[in-house]
């Protein structure tokens, strides 16, 4: 997330070593000359000085650049591989002019050096270095690499390595995120410095199985509470989407086998065997929602019998319960690969894509569901608008009972730019039309697809803002993501229908997912007389259209997502201007 930036420190200049060129003549090489030439072959994180051993470099990178690698690596407990990451993270951010600490982004080189501070050890749980891709060396043969380690004191002679040769492979094998061809310069396909195939957050297979496990616990334990199923049950939108998409199909629903996955309460699996299903398996890996759910289906008369009973007093049921994660399903006798003919699942989560239910779904598709199965729902997509002041906590604090307390909502805005909101914005509130961000076909989608980039271009709409006003200029607070999810006509013949979490039609639980600026931008749908020596964005010279780089992807913390936002205002004679990227992580 972007983090608030310590104070500015202003920093010495650096003085460059000279480096003495070596001659490319192997015929005269020779162990001692290779030797000294790796003297000053480590290279300082932040800057262009080289020394002859790593405890030189960070000191001077604590005098320097505020940067303790030694403290960091003792508070954090960063094993090699720990400390592999960190050093490759920071060299990839400090190569786009990015502050490793806070994710601020500057203009120069420069800028940088006097903005570094150190590191908020309060946010230690979220490390955005703790990713598999930063095993992958940024800078060929970086010395650095394996010579953080050599300094330490104290360090006895007879340790065991701190890394073995089948480890040490893996990092041989790793392609660089540096391509020699372009002279050493980031490639297009980085997006915030990093892959976008990979995305800057895309979740890090270092997190063990104990962390996800207690992440899942958690999870799954937060959904045994019955007011969270008041509140789902409650939302009628929800609701009457899901009901018209399975009782008003008879010809998919009837004489199928479906699946859902993570039933709760099992209302959809209550649906699924009114409709006719012939068979009705609800996976819950909440142990007290499995209970629940069966109870419920036992009480309506749904629940499969299985027991032994003869004639009459054999139950016509339908629905059974299993208790576990979907993961773990095929690992039972309970059901066959490839045998069932509807999936159905209500997995999204806040902006969609929170709490990864998504990979679930797909995996059951991709285990049980048979070839033309229908999944339901079968598509989803993000949308985007940019929202007014009416979209924020100020008016609401400018008068509280003829009392001013705009400084509490001027407080709150301040914090609304380091972290995601999730709260209902009026589509009166919008200045911006919206826009598609990005739609997946959960039929044919693969999993490395949740995570992704999109640029999107929002133009203003203020007819109803500037009718009574002589101004044509309203400013832009942020930007609001929605989605959408669509029973299409593909699977649902007889009656599709749209869920719709859209500030244009009834609020939902889901409600929209707010970014905030750190600053609002001016913004016309007009032709405006304009100061074209003025910053545009600025009410001289407000934008006409805002150029957006939206990035959602699986955050390191299972079951957390990461929104990276890029705005570029366009001005009225086509200018640019660019502002500082950021972060923003919803867990």
């Amino acid at each position: 997330m972007a983090m608030k930036p310590a104070s500015n420190r202003a920093i010495d200049d650096e003085d460059e070593n000279e480096e003495e060129e070596t001659d490319n003549n192997w015929d005269d090489w020779s162990a001692d000359e290779e030797e000294e030439s790796k003297d000053s072959d480590l290279l300082c994180l932040f800057c262009d000085s080289k020394f002859t051993s790593s405890d030189l470099l960070f000191h001077h990178c604590i005098a320097t650049h505020h940067f303790d690698f030694q403290r960091l690596r003792n508070t954090l407990n960063l094993d090699f591989y720990g400390c592999f990451k960190l050093i490759n993270f920071i060299r990839a951010q400090v190569a786009e002019n990015r502050c490793w600490s806070c994710g601020t982004c500057c203009q120069t080189r420069e800028n940088l050096h006097k903005h570094l501070h150190e590191f908020d050890e309060s946010n230690a749980r979220l490390l955005p270095w703790d990713d598999e891709r930063y095993l992958k060396p940024f800078l060929f043969d970086d010395s650095l690499l394996f010579s953080f380690g050599d300094e330490e004191e104290g360090e006895d002679d007879n340790v065991e390595p701190m890394i073995d040769d089948e480890d040490l492979s893996r990092f041989g094998s790793l392609s660089l995120c540096i391509d020699d061809d372009n002279n050493g310069a980031i490639g297009e396909e980085l997006v915030n410095g990093v892959d976008r195939k990979e995305g800057f957050g895309a979740m890090s297979i270092a997190n063990d199985a104990k962390e996800i496990r207690v992440v899942n616990e958690g999870y799954f334990g937060s959904y045994s509470s019955f007011g969270i199923h008041r509140e789902m049950l409650s939302d009628k939108v929800r609701m009457d989407a899901y009901r018209q998409a399975i009782l008003g199909n008879p010809s998919l629903m009837k004489g199928a086998v479906v699946l859902d996955v993570g039933c709760g309460t099992g209302i959809l699996s209550l649906f699924a065997a009114q409709a006719g299903a012939t068979r009705v398996i609800a996976v819950e890996a909440s142990e007290k929602m499995a209970a629940v759910a069966t109870k419920i289906a036992k009480d309506n008369g749904l629940l499969h019998d299985e027991s032994p009973f003869d004639g009459d007093n054999q139950s016509k049921g339908v629905v059974k319960v299993i208790q576990t994660m979907i993961e773990d399903l095929d690992k039972s006798t309970e059901i066959e690969p490839h045998t069932v003919d509807v999936l159905l699942s209500e997995w999204m989560g806040y902006c969609l894509l929170y709490e990864s239910m998504l990979s679930s779904v797909l995996f059951a598709r991709d285990r049980l569901l048979k070839p033309g199965g229908a999944i339901l729902p079968d598509t989803a997509t993000i949308f985007a608008a940019g929202f007014g002041r009416g979209g924020t906590s100020i008016p609401f604090w400018e008068n509280v009972d003829g009392f001013n307390m705009s400084c509490v909502g001027k407080e709150l805005l301040e914090d609304a730019a380091k972290f995601p909101i999730v709260d209902v914005v009026d589509s009166s509130d919008l200045v911006t039309g919206a826009i598609a961000l990005q739609t997946f076909d959960l039929a044919t989608m693969k999993h490395g697809e949740m995570d992704f980039t999109a640029s999107i271009e929002l133009e203003p709409k203020l007819d109803h803002y500037t009718k009574d006003m002589q101004s044509h200029t309203i400013w832009c607070y942020g930007v609001v993501l929605w989605f959408d999810t669509g029973f299409t006509d593909r699977f649902c013949k007889e009656t599709p229908t749209v869920l719709s979490t859209s500030p244009f039609t009834p609020r939902t639980h889901w409600s929209q997912t707010i970014l905030t600026f750190r600053k609002p931008i001016a913004v016309t749908s007009a032709e405006p007389v304009y100061d074209g020596t003025a910053e545009v964005g600025s009410e001289a010279c407000p934008a006409t259209k805002l150029q957006s780089r939206i990035s959602i992807v699986r955050a390191a913390l299972h079951r957390s997502i990461d929104i990276s936002l890029e705005i570029a205002g366009i001005g009225p004679d086509g200018r640019k201007h660019s502002w500082p990227v950021q972060i923003f992580s919803l867990q």
